[in-house]
This record gives C-alpha cells, structure tokens and sequence, in this order.
C-alpha cells in the first residue's frame, strides 16, 4: 500500500475548520514543520492543538496562533511566546495546561485504548478542579481522561511508503506516542524510501498507524535559545 501524498498542502486539505490536532515535537525539536507551514498557508481555523508547547512567535505552533486559527491550546509548558501571551490574559484563547508526564501519558492512553488513569500529579491544585479523586494505599490521586485527536502531525527522520517510521535523537519525543492517538495521522519524514528499506527492528511508529505520509523539504530546525560557550 502507497500511502504517499504528493505535498504538505495536500495532505492540511483534509483537515476541515474545527479539527482537533496533535502535533509532535518538544520546543522546536522534531517538529512537523512542514505541515503546520501548510496549514498556515491554507488558513484553517479554530483548530484545537494538543502540544507540550506552543512554539515561538514566528516559527512553529507560533504562526497559526499568529494568525489566529488556534481556538484552544492543550499543553504543558507554554513560554516563548509573547501573542501566545497575549491571547491568554486576554482571554482571546481557551488554554487547558496539564503536567507533562499526565499529558504525555492521557495521549498514550488515547492510543492504547485506556479509558483513563490515576495519578498523584495535579492533586490539591486547580488541574484537579471537577475530576474524580482517589485515596490508593493512603495516597490521593486525580482522574484523568485520555486525549483523543481527530488527526496526528509527526515528524520522522526516515519513513517507507507503507508509513513505517525511524524518529532521530531527540526528535524522537512526543511523535512516537502521538501517531497512536488520532483517527488519522500524516507523518512528514525528512528521507522517504521504498518499502522493506528500513529494517524491522529499526522501525518506532509501525506503518499500521499512519494514514499517510509526505516527503518534507526545507527544514529550518531551529533552536529556541542558543547558547554557546565564551571561546
């Protein structure tokens, strides 16, 4: 099976206004860049996107909330931003903030089929506010529901065209968890190969879970703050 879409705009064609996106990357590390520059581009709106961040103003996440086409915000940590920010004191945005291992471990339930889990995090504070609490062995711990998505933008370093995928170091973050969580996800890999040129012990997303994926281009990889040494 081909599951090879010709470009980035082709494959945002299918997300309709209203979607709920997850999309991979820690910072600006293993981002889909390609994808969220063709979502831009197109102009879809009021979009719900689950994030450990929200990018910075002109790169990433950054440029959709820019633009206005983010209604609600699903993240753990969302400095760097100044519209981000802005958009939120202002009351312009719907932010829903969840502690990181709670937010990677609702999407992985989301993709493992798990109706939900306990944990001890958020407890006695407002991410506990309306949700089931329980003493487990003495010990108070919160509900939490997983994070369903209407669609998953990851990004590999290598991919097949069955949509078997190979992430890279660090961009081998919240990707690998995401493609698991939405009804359809559309991976973008920086090197796009033939079928049986990855070998299976090296493949971390299976093809199964991907509904389709594109060749990237022009990646900018940038860094959120540089810093080097005095000589």
């Amino acid at each position: 099976m081909n599951k090879v879409l010709p470009d980035a705009n082709a494959a945002v064609a299918l997300i309709p206004d209203g979607a709920t996106i997850v999309m991979g990357g820690f910072g600006l590390c293993g981002i889909p860049e390609n994808l969220i520059r063709a979502l831009h581009g197109r102009g879809t709106k009021s979009l719900t996107i689950i994030s450990n961040n929200a990018g910075v103003d002109d790169f990433g996440i950054g440029v959709l909330l820019k633009a206005r086409q983010v209604r609600k915000m699903v993240s753990t940590y969302v400095g760097e931003n100044k519209e981000f920010e802005r958009q939120f004191l202002a009351g312009e945005i719907e932010v829903e903030l969840v502690p990181q291992g709670t937010f990677a471990e609702r999407i992985r339930a989301a993709g493992a089929g798990i109706g939900g889990f306990f944990t001890p995090a958020g407890y006695g504070t407002i991410v506990a506010e309306g949700k089931e609490t329980r003493v487990i062995d003495g010990k108070p711990y919160v509900f939490e529901k997983p994070l369903h998505a209407d669609f998953a933008f990851v990004s590999a370093w290598k991919g097949d065209r069955a949509g078997n995928l190979v992430y890279r170091r660090t961009a081998r973050n919240f990707n690998p968890v995401m493609a698991t969580a939405a009804r359809v996800t559309i991976a973008e890999v920086e090197h796009l190969v033939d079928r049986g040129q990855i070998d299976p012990d090296h493949v971390m997303t299976p093809g199964i879970f991907v509904k389709h994926i594109i060749q990237g281009e022009k990646y900018e990889k940038r860094v959120e703050k540089r810093t080097v040494s005095a000589g």
